[in-house]
């Protein structure tokens, strides 16, 4: 039998390459790193809420295991690995890290040290309560859903989210040629701003930032940088510093400490409390005693002691510029807006949000509206029937069998199939006892109900003013004050000399050779004055007792001058010859010092 060649083609490697690479790109964009603007979700994240919601793990319910949750969603909806599923859990439940954390986890899930979670087998996980609302009327055909990679069951697209969650809690993510970093920000402000440009669509971004003053990060700290706030909510992109919150705390024989209570988002407090420790054992500034980690379940403390003597001003702003203390933070605001990646700023954002709240809104509605007709259409039904019932209850006796009931209601007394069905259904005892007021009631409701849906769906104001009340109820609901204070300028930090370099009177020699040291006056006195470690024809030409803060000038026989802070002048035994300027500075073989001068 002849081969089927019809569908082979021929198809050059770099085509197929580019094609195929294409492909991938766009599923790492779309389904992996980078969230959606309208639910601030990741698809992985979006799978856990579903998934733990379908199956009842909610805040109102006990803890699960985290490993029953992690396989639900693997088996499910996501094929990636347990691994990459728990650590999205995870994150969607540390505090630090989200403003709003979106599940409560029971056990160790990790730690601002950056110390890794428990095994999933070990903790347990339930959505918190804010994460209800995210899902909330997802049953009333709100979103879209699609097949899941098996097409045995249905994902949502999107979930309803009650909350602008994108700016809420931020986000960040690299995928192929895109990264995102989406700072978090304060519930209230957010709220106040998508009601302000619900009653002013054409509002600036300045208009916006009366409202949302900048990113609220669950750290805390201090944001420098008016400017760069500014024009990464015009942009997307912007840059801003990040310091910690400290203070000056007196202690006992005239000393005092650094107290640190906030450090910058996302900042590793293990790695940063011993690179200040570090910074103490090798001296690199001078004053500091001990650093300790005080945190504790009530919160974090880092304390600098200092010497009684210390500069304790310059010392924390040396460390604000060698630490992170102050870290510089770098919006790129980049989400995933119809259907491709967009850098996008505040307004956008938030606009965003607004349009495809409308659209649940209106989805919503539309399914209420027609559960309420069709509701009301059965208790016309049942109204008519109560108003004839003896003839109903003598039709339904004289049938044959539930269906041919059914039939003959229809065809006697003008039924639809639907009131027909609803009373069939009712048993004959409840049929009789059912009252006609009560369900003269329930019509009189359902009108009221179907009149207030309709007018949401014909009226924009009545839909903008239901969905202002949404927004102030989950302000009421979930709203915190702003953790992290905003200043305008950043501060240019000024690191005194003096700070890192001890003042300390030395014993500095220069000689014509070129050779150069300093030596403690102890190690001078204790040596005769001419035991200088040099060679026979080499002499000092410099030979005197200086401050560690002083500077030294020092001109060759070739016409040129070296400078050198006394400090960074090798310290050595007076015995020793010390160190020879050529190690550092280029020198001539036959240059010689022919003078040096300090002060």
């Amino acid at each position: 039998m002849a081969e089927d060649t019809q569908n082979i083609q021929e198809l050059t490697l770099e085509d197929v390459m580019g094609e195929r690479f294409g492909r991938y790109s766009k599923s790492i964009i779309q389904d992996r790193a980078l969230p959606d603007i309208r639910d601030g979700l990741k698809p992985v994240q979006r799978r856990i809420l579903y998934a733990m919601n379908k199956d009842g793990n909610t805040y109102d319910k006990g803890f699960r295991k985290s490993a029953k949750s992690v396989g639900n969603v693997m088996g499910n909806y996501h094929p990636h690995g347990d691994s990459s599923i728990y650590e999205a859990m995870v994150r969607m439940s540390q505090d630090w890290k989200l403003r709003a954390p979106l599940i409560e986890m029971h056990g160790n899930n990790g730690s601002i040290d950056a110390d890794p979670p428990a095994a999933m087998r070990y903790t347990e996980a339930r959505l918190s309560k804010i994460s209800g609302t995210m899902l909330q009327d997802i049953d009333k055909d709100t979103v879209d859903f699609v097949p899941n990679f098996d097409d045995t069951e249905q994902e949502p697209t999107v979930l309803p989210a009650r909350f602008p969650n994108l700016l809420l809690n931020g986000a960040s993510g690299i995928s192929a040629g895109y990264a995102t970093e989406i700072p978090p920000h304060n519930l209230n402000e957010l709220i106040d701003a998508i009601v302000y440009l619900l009653a002013h669509p054409k509002a600036s971004t300045d208009d916006l930032m009366q409202f949302v003053k900048g990113p609220d990060f669950p750290t805390g700290g201090i944001i420098q940088g008016l400017e760069g706030i500014k024009k990464a909510y015009n942009t997307g992109a912007g840059r801003i510093v990040l310091r910690s919150k400290t203070a000056f705390k007196p202690l006992k024989g005239g000393k005092q400490e650094i107290e640190i209570t906030e450090i910058p988002y996302e900042v590793n407090k293990a790695l940063l409390v011993k690179k200040m420790d570090e910074i103490r054992i090798m001296k690199k500034v001078e004053g500091i005693v001990e650093v300790r980690d005080e945190s504790d379940r009530q919160g974090l403390t880092i304390a600098v002691e200092l010497k009684a003597d210390a500069d304790a001003q310059g010392i924390l702003n040396y460390l604000l510029k060698n630490t992170d203390l102050q870290i510089t933070y770098n919006f790129n605001m980049v989400a995933i807006h119809n259907m491709r990646p967009e850098r996008v700023g505040l307004k956008t954002s938030l606009q965003a949000y607004i349009d495809f709240q409308r659209e649940v809104i209106t989805k919503r509605t539309q399914f209420d509206l027609n559960k309420a007709q069709k509701r009301q259409h059965i208790i016309d039904g049942l109204i008519k029937a109560l108003s004839i019932l003896d003839e109903v209850i003598k039709t339904i006796r004289a049938s044959k069998n539930r269906k041919d009931a059914k039939q003959n209601l229809m065809d006697k007394y003008e039924f639809t199939d639907p009131q027909a069905e609803a009373i069939v259904t009712l048993q004959l005892y409840r049929l009789t006892n059912t009252d006609i007021t009560e369900l003269q009631q329930e019509h009189d409701q359902l009108t009221d109900q179907i009149a207030t849906l309709t007018d949401i769906l014909a009226n924009d104001a009545s839909l903008r003013k239901v969905m202002r009340s949404q927004m102030q109820e989950i302000k009421k609901g979930f709203g915190t004050p702003r953790l992290t204070q905003i200043e305008d300028q950043i501060e240019e930090l000024k690191v005194d000399r003096t700070v890192m370099v001890p003042d300390e009177t030395v014993v500095l020699m220069v000689s014509h050779d070129g050779y150069i040291k300093r030596s403690s006056p102890r190690s001078y006195q204790a040596s005769p004055e001419n035991d200088n470690g040099l060679k026979e024809e080499d002499y000092p030409i410099l030979l005197k007792q200086v401050s560690t803060l002083d500077h030294l000038f020092m001109f060759t026989s070739k016409g040129n001058m070296i400078y050198r802070p006394i400090h960074e002048v090798t310290a050595a035994r007076w015995k020793d010859t010390g160190e020879h300027i050529s190690q550092s500075i280029g020198l001539a073989d036959d240059e010689d010092m022919i003078g040096a001068y300090t002060f």
